[in-house]
């Protein structure tokens, strides 16, 4: 009973001298876990969320100042990034599906301004209103 203890022991930490025969067996069954491990398993994949043409809505644009406002429903956030507050984390987030969701912003430049949050009764977030600030060809070539 000793020497299987010993045995779980010392393949838990790793012990035997390279080389040895145990050795090569945790190395073989190493490499066979990652290589028919499905790769599911794991769920490892990029999340991915397919935006309908009502989760973000076109609210008002004032082209004296070239700022555009725009609703975007919150179910489009993974729901650890909806914030009840901007944060930068959300800001990003925001900006990402703005330049992905709205063909005239896919090959702009732009910037997240201001971002406010529209909640239900309960104190939930629903919708979030942002404001991005587009920003003239001049501005944007002078952008790194």
């Amino acid at each position: 009973m000793r020497k299987v203890w010993r045995g779980i022991v010392r393949t838990i930490f790793w012990s035997f001298e390279r080389g040895s025969w145990p050795y090569d067996l945790m190395v073989v069954a190493i490499v066979l876990f990652v290589l028919l491990t499905p790769r599911n398993l794991f769920h490892d994949q990029p999340l991915t969320i397919a935006l309908a043409s009502s989760d973000v809505q076109l609210l008002s644009e004032d082209s004296g100042n070239h700022t555009r406002t725009y609703r975007l429903d919150a179910k489009v956030l993974q729901p650890e990034k909806r914030a009840k507050v901007p944060t930068p984390e959300l800001e990003r987030e925001t900006h990402d599906i703005l330049s992905r969701a709205v063909e005239d912003l896919k090959e702009r430049t732009f910037q997240v301004t201001r971002i406010d949050p529209l909640r239900a009764p309960d104190g939930s977030v629903v919708y979030y209103d942002v404001t991005v600030h587009l920003l003239t060809e001049r501005f944007a070539s002078s952008l790194p």
